[in-house]
């Protein structure tokens, strides 16, 4: 079961975005390396259209921890079609979200800022003056008002929907939502809601969230009054020319009134309640429903900003890994892009596909719109695509060479050969994997060997797996074995189209980026020629 994000956020100073991270190989759709190579932080900056932070965080959360099974990723599919099917109900979320904004950071600020004491001057984000009061009649409306405003909204009709408001409304019966209600009650150094108050006779304190206590103000006047009535003594005979000059205490005693209320209230319910919210379920529960209906509305929008065409994907059951997409297009890259390309891909009873074709042109580009299409399709989101028919990937791992990985004694060829090997053993038949180059750092004989022991390796498995290499040797025997599916990136003229289409490159064109950057025979002649 997924941490919540108040969870996640209880050993940090203040709430993050960024705060969920990708399971270990195996453990999660996505691991580490995967979400560094197929750079889901750019997509989420793509994806992201959630106002509020707890929304934000919820997204991010998705993509970093995908769902791994159909029916769940229907389910937010159905609530996405609803709300852009009933736009009532799309702009009542959007008022609740909109309003929740102005105090959601006042109840993150009540849950983990820093008081400063009582002359202390705030000067970063998480840092409260005074003994707290603002800040706690802040935060707790910020959750108040959220549960007013689900219950009085127009009920949904797709479960997952349903699932969030029931979350929220279920917060209304919970102890936290009503000490933050009111009244509380301080009993024996103990706070008590009004329900458990109801059972017990023992004496009690009532706390208010202000600084100016009028009964306990009058109760410290009628003191006074009740000494000088039945003790009268020259002390307490006070005649009216003496007021004016009476009154130049009241300072004195305000000093010592405003610290010894004050910090009561801060030390002996402020901050226990806040350290019970912080770690209540219930809250974490409704803070993350918010969070959830934030990001349905972020999928909405993302579609609408993308500016091509966009489609909620089929999900269907099979046995193995299968993908089926029309004019797929980069999440990242082909946003409001009309020029971006767009590609087919299938990939269907076949189970291999080798991806040729001369530097700089688009295989990798293309090999991480495949992944990111599938993982947005796993967290119910909208996908660039005319059309699109998945299934659910249990995993998905990309493996491209990363020098900064190497392994000590290893070298690049058993750094590499590590990471495809936890690849291997991790995956199954319903999972997604690609392969940028394999087998590097050693000699042709050796790469086509080893390169062919593990693609036939994951064949056997029976997952879906991509491999992108110059290697058109390697790609000629698996088709000559009749078990792989050659496709290139098309050149026209000596430049790229970005079209994938069938067939095996036998070019690299290294020439042509050479010349690009600078760096070709002629120009390491003009260098050298300068140079004497």
């Amino acid at each position: 079961m997924k941490q919540t994000l108040l969870q996640s956020w209880q050993d940090s100073n203040w709430p993050t975005i960024k705060s969920s991270k990708p399971l270990e190989t195996g453990d999660g759709v996505i691991d580490q390396r995967t979400f560094n190579t197929i750079e889901v932080d750019q997509l989420f900056e793509a994806v992201n259209y959630a106002s509020t932070m707890v929304g934000q965080a919820v997204l991010f959360r998705s993509l970093t921890q995908p769902l791994d099974t159909l029916d769940p990723i229907k389910a937010k599919q159905q609530a996405v079609e609803e709300l852009r099917n009933n736009p009532a109900l799309k702009e009542q979320l959007e008022r609740i979200v909109q309003h929740a904004i102005p105090d959601e950071k006042n109840f993150y600020l009540l849950l983990f800022g820093e008081f400063l004491g009582t002359f202390g001057t705030a000067r970063e984000e998480h840092e409260i003056e005074g003994y707290g009061y603002l800040q706690y009649k802040r935060g707790i409306r910020f959750m108040l008002e959220l549960v007013d405003q689900i219950q009085a909204a127009e009920a949904p009709q797709s479960d997952y929907l349903k699932g969030i408001f029931e979350q929220i409304k279920a917060f209304s019966e919970s102890r936290p939502y009503s000490l933050m209600e009111g009244p509380v009650y301080i009993v024996e150094n103990n706070l008590q809601c009004k329900e458990q108050r109801k059972a017990s006779f023992s004496p009690t304190i009532i706390f208010k969230p202000r600084l100016f206590k009028p009964l306990l103000i009058t109760l410290f006047f009628g003191a006074i009054w009740a000494l000088a009535h039945f003790f009268p003594t020259d002390m307490f005979k006070v005649s009216v020319e003496a007021i004016p000059t009476a009154t130049i205490f009241l300072v004195p005693l305000l000093l010592v009134y405003f610290p010894i209320v004050g910090g009561f209230d801060r030390d002996s319910c402020i901050i226990p309640l806040r350290n019970e919210f912080k770690k209540s379920p219930a809250v974490a529960d409704t803070l993350d429903a918010l969070g959830k209906l934030d990001e349905l509305l972020s999928f909405i929008k993302f579609s609408e900003a993308f500016g091509g065409s966009h489609v909620l994907p089929e999900l269907i059951d099979a046995t193995h890994h299968r993908i089926n997409l029309v004019d797929a297009m980069n999440p990242v890259l082909g946003k409001q892009n009309p020029d971006y390309v767009g590609n087919d891909f299938v990939l269907d009873d076949d189970k291999l596909v080798l991806v040729t074709g001369p530097n700089s042109g688009g295989k990798t580009a293309f090999c991480k719109t495949v992944t990111q299409i599938q993982l947005l399709a796993q967290i119910g989101c909208y996908v660039p695509a005319k059309s699109a028919i998945l299934t659910v990937a249990d995993r998905i791992f990309y493996q491209a060479p990363e020098i900064s990985h190497l392994d000590d004694g290893e070298g690049r060829f058993g750094t590499e050969l590590k990471r495809t090997k936890d690849i291997f053993l991790a995956a199954t038949p319903k999972s997604l994997v690609i392969l940028d180059e394999l087998s590097e750092g050693t000699t042709f004989e050796e790469k086509m060997e080893s390169s062919s022991n593990v693609l036939n390796g994951f064949y056997r498995k029976g997952n879906s797996t991509i491999l992108i290499t110059h290697n058109h040797q390697l790609v000629d025997h698996f088709v000559a074995q009749g078990t792989g599916l050659p496709r290139q990136v098309e050149f026209a003229n000596d430049a790229p189209t970005y079209k994938l289409v069938t067939g095996i490159s036998r070019v690299s064109h290294a020439d042509r980026v050479a010349k690009k950057i600078g760096f070709s025979k002629e120009d390491i002649d003009n260098y050298l020629a300068d140079s004497q």
